[in-house]
């Protein structure tokens, strides 16, 4: 019997073929255009979020910022959470904070 793999597109790092470049390996194209400008990646700690509902609040938050393009969320209940967030305008790191401390939670860094 011969094994048989199959890629589920769930690797780290992106695509080769010029996909949206978040690293969820999909393939596919993002819309760009002349002007965009590369996305700076941030991995925040953030003290306080133990569910789904908490997971929303930050990402409703921070995703409502001008420049803020994608928020990923990995919580770790019992200790701070991991928050990914790729910005392409010039939104301010106090801003930033600002936004997580509205949801209710604790920007540790």
């Amino acid at each position: 019997m011969t094994e048989q793999r199959i890629d589920l597109g769930l690797t780290a790092s992106a695509p080769a073929d010029g996909g949206c470049g978040d690293g969820c390996g999909c393939g596919h194209r993002a819309a760009s255009s002349p002007a965009a400008t590369p996305a700076a990646n941030d991995v925040l700690t953030v003290e306080g979020m133990t569910c789904d509902h908490c997971v929303r609040a930050v990402t409703e938050e921070l995703s409502a910022l001008e420049g803020v393009d994608v928020v990923r969320v990995d919580l770790r209940a019992g200790e701070a959470s991991l928050v990914r967030i790729a910005r392409t305008g010039a939104v301010s790191d106090d801003d930033i904070a600002a936004a997580i401390d509205e949801a209710g939670y604790r920007l540790t860094r």
